[in-house]
């Protein structure tokens, strides 16, 4: 069938070379089978809104499943692929509730934090007299926050939550049956979304991509007969929201709000242009008729100012945007040129970015009848263990594709469901979760080739500093700057009101989020990033660990209060505390080499980490997760937090420091192999960081198997993508390390990955790998330098170092058991 739908096509829609490849097989998620039509966007229908969000709530089981996403950076959206009435889910990244203009006084907004620090002596005499219950209880009276984590909790509701934008719906009239050669897919190559289907011998196509370099979305919708395009297409605004539709131009329409409760004044645009046919504008509709094709044009924006230095008395210190003339501006831009130099722009500019990586494993061994399967024909065939080798690594560009198209600089950086949501409320406020969630998100940009894709995490950490400085002062009277589990786009650092310590207590979020800081650098190399921004976010990131940190009667540094994050009892030094907080010091002593500054500062910091609470091994040889060994070998919890120095950390390694690396292993045999979608890419990664190639190879078969929808996206449940990047990190790091001061070729490649290849893998050094295996064992490597130094290279304990110029590339082969450096 994908052949003859594949014939059809190219008859009536002759592809160009730069959009060819948009058919490859090998790098479509593609359906057979069209999404129902609905008469009602998705919080009139069956599936109606949440204001909780803080579960699986009523999620549209199709839009979880069977969407295809597209986005920018900026705005996003998903295909559903009805036939008779096309959804499309719309989102605006900036459009968030709450805030302080929320608040009649911006101040209340601000007044979230308590001011506990005066408690820490209470709390560690406590400890110190071993009344564990005193110390919990103080801490959970104090060391929460005022401000309420969901609407029904407080008024005004000042934490918000990310919004949907809206609903398209373009009704056709092409009923639901007699259908043929159905087939929705979205191209990884190209960024373009598809939907195709016969209709009584007539073939209809739409396209939709979304462009970053004119920030419009473009839908096509084309037949091979003229004068079939009869269209109606309606936007049903977000419901909490007050605006009105207007006229925008003859084939334009343009609706201007305002959300209810923080008067965020937001824009979006349509403008239709045809081939043929009539258009009638009814100020809320755009009618078309009997066209041979139409293009649809639609931008948005919202008043959001990303502000790094918030003034706390003016309640609009996030506004800083005219919606209005932003987006005209967009699409005038873009109503100037045809579909196809817009597609090209977009074209250009994400394939820069997507084809810097490529990855080929056991290449042939999919059969042409494996690849002629729709993706959840695929999902269902890997589910009984049949191999697809394609599946995977098709499973890893997505990872990539989702992170280009969710994260692009000068925007806001991927939340929990990285730029796509169809309510108005959603799992988790749809927020930037700060104790594993955001950070996983990141992690394979800079591995992956996407350095760029990571300057909206930093831009996002520099909102945090101010209100986190306050924080720090706040709960641990300390210098610098933290940040707790939940963070909005409005500078929110603070615990929320919660008592529930397990997860609403983590003091070293920050840290966390500031060693993505140091990393960027690593990679990249860049010295005026590091000279004008990364150095104080590191630096004072560092002093506020230092600062919170407790110097017990023995001398010893223990992060006191600490939990591990979502399990467990509050603790006078948690293992993860200290892994972080070993990670941002050696950061900041590093970093502060580089720049030969701070020489007084780094001996604090170097004395503060010799003295720091050991790792230690407890009575089952695990690596304790807390400061007793009260560890149980049958709790087989999702968060594996004390195994940070592990990954992402690297401060525990098998060639450094194997017996803590056997500790690390004893955990992660007592967690199991199966958890939550986000879980399981962590466990991917930490077991392939153990370099045990197979066990990492379950790890990602379950995360397929059992963590992934049928549209690739993870699943929590419900969807949540940190998970597809946290899977698409961990096959990197099966097949590249670099975090031990080396760069290690194939360290956990499993053996049924027998041969394979891959282009454009960054290694820490500014260095750029390419590789080929066979017979599971390196043949050729290539090495680009970025930025000139020494390379020093292993392999199966064969070690190999030399100096590299910036811009020069170099050939080594492993033959005979040696590495060796080609001339």
């Amino acid at each position: 069938m994908k052949k003859l739908l594949l014939l059809i096509t190219s008859l009536y829609f002759p592809l160009s070379g730069y959009a060819a490849e948009h058919s490859q097989a090998s790098m479509r998620i593609w359906f057979d089978t069209p999404n129902p039509s609905v008469a009602n966007p998705v919080w009139n229908g069956a599936s109606s809104l949440s204001t909780c969000g803080d579960g699986p709530a009523n999620l549209d089981p199709n839009w979880e499943n069977y969407s295809l996403p597209i986005g920018n950076g900026n705005i996003g959206a998903n295909i559903m692929g009805s036939i008779q009435t096309e959804r499309i889910t719309f989102n605006e990244k900036s459009l968030w509730r709450g805030g302080p203009n929320t608040c009649k006084n911006s101040t209340h907004y601000w007044d979230v934090n308590k001011q506990s620090a005066s408690i820490l002596k209470e709390i560690r005499e406590a400890f110190i007299q071993k009344d564990i219950d005193k110390a919990t209880q103080l801490t959970q009276d104090h060391f929460n926050g005022k401000a309420a984590y969901n609407a029904d909790g407080e008024t005004p509701f000042r934490f918000g939550s990310f919004t949907s934008a809206g609903e398209f719906q373009i009704k056709t009239d092409i009923p639901e049956n007699n259908i043929q050669h159905y087939n929705r897919s979205l191209s990884l190559d190209s960024a373009l979304a598809t939907v195709e289907f016969t209709h009584q011998d007539i073939h209809y196509q739409r396209n939709y991509f979304i462009s970053y370099p004119d920030n419009v979305m473009v839908i096509r919708f084309s037949a091979s007969e003229k004068r079939k395009q009869n269209l109606t297409f309606t936007y049903s605004p977000n419901p909490l929201s007050s605006g009105s539709f207007k006229k925008d131009g003859k084939n334009g329409i343009s609706y201007i709000a305002r959300l209810n409760d923080n008067q965020m004044q937001y824009a979006v645009r349509i403008k239709v242009l045809t081939q043929g046919g009539k258009v009638e504008n009814t100020k809320d509709k755009l009618i078309i008729t009997a066209a041979d094709e139409v293009t649809f044009l639609i931008t948005a924006d919202t008043d959001y100012f990303m502000n790094f230095t918030p003034d706390y008395k003016n309640p609009k210190t996030y506004v800083g945007v005219n919606p209005i003339q932003t987006t005209q501006q967009w699409m005038e831009q873009a109503a100037r040129q045809s579909y196809s130099q817009l597609f090209q722009k977009h074209y250009a500019d994400y394939s820069s970015l997507f084809k810097r990586n490529t990855l080929s494993i056991n290449p042939q061994y999919t059969s042409q009848e494996v690849l002629d399967l729709s993706i959840p024909k695929r999902l269902e065939r890997y589910r009984t263990g049949a191999p697809d080798y394609d599946l995977e690594t098709l499973y890893y560009q997505f990872g990539r594709y989702l992170l280009i198209a969710s994260s692009r600089p000068g925007n806001l950086p991927a939340n929990l469901q990285g730029i796509w949501h169809n309510n108005i409320d959603g799992p988790w406020r749809v927020d930037y979760h700060n104790n594993i969630n955001i950070q996983m998100n990141y992690w394979p940009a800079c591995p992956t080739n996407l350095a760029e894709c990571e300057k909206p995490l930093i831009d996002f950490i520099r909102t945090l500093v101010k209100p986190g400085e306050v924080t720090a002062r706040s709960y641990f009277n300390a210098r610098g700057w933290t940040a707790s589990i939940s963070s909005n786009i409005f500078g929110f650092t603070s615990p929320l009101r919660d008592k529930n310590m397990t997860w609403n207590f983590s003091p070293v979020a920050g840290p966390w989020l500031a060693t993505h800081v140091w990393n960027y650098y690593d990679y990249t190399r860049d010295l005026d990033f590091l000279k004008q921004t990364g150095y104080e976010l590191i630096k004072s990131s560092a002093q506020f660990a230092v600062d919170y940190l407790w110097k017990k009667p023995d001398g010893t540094y223990t992060a006191a209060p600490s939990t591990s994050p979502e399990h467990g009892p509050i603790d006078e030094g948690a293992t993860f505390s200290h892994a972080v907080i070993r990670e941002i010091l050696l950061d900041a002593i590093e970093a502060s080499k580089i720049l030969e500054t701070d020489e007084t500062e780094r001996k604090q910091w170097e004395k503060v980490l010799s003295h720091l609470a050991p790792y230690r091994i407890g009575r089952y040889g695990q690596l304790m997760e807390w400061s007793t060994d009260i560890d149980d070998p049958n709790d087989d919890h999702r968060h594996v937090n004390h195994l940070f120095g592990l990954h992402p950390g690297h401060t525990l390694s098998p060639i450094t420091i194997p017996q803590l690396a056997r500790a690390a292993r004893v955990v992660l045999e007592h967690r199991g192999d199966g958890a939550t979608g986000w879980s399981m890419g962590w466990k991917l990664n930490q077991w392939a960081r153990l370099q045990d190639g197979n066990r990492a190879y379950t790890l990602f078969g379950n995360l397929l198997k059992n963590g992934t929808n049928d549209n690739l996206w993870d699943s929590h449940p419900p969807f949540q993508i940190d998970g597809n990047f946290g899977g698409t990190a961990g096959i990197t790091e099966m097949l590249l390390q670099s975090h031990m001061g080396f760069i290690q070729l194939l360290p956990a490649l499993p053996a049924v990955w027998h041969e394979g290849s891959f282009t454009g893998v960054r290694a820490r050094g500014n260095f750029s790998i390419d590789m080929k295996w066979k017979d599971n064992n390196l043949t050729q490597a290539v090495v680009h330098s970025g930025s000139g130094g020494v390379c020093h290279l292993y392999y199966k304990g064969e070690k190999l170092s030399f100096n590299t110029e910036s811009g020069k590339s170099y050939i080594i082969t492993y033959t005979k058991g040696k590495l060796t450096l080609n001339p």
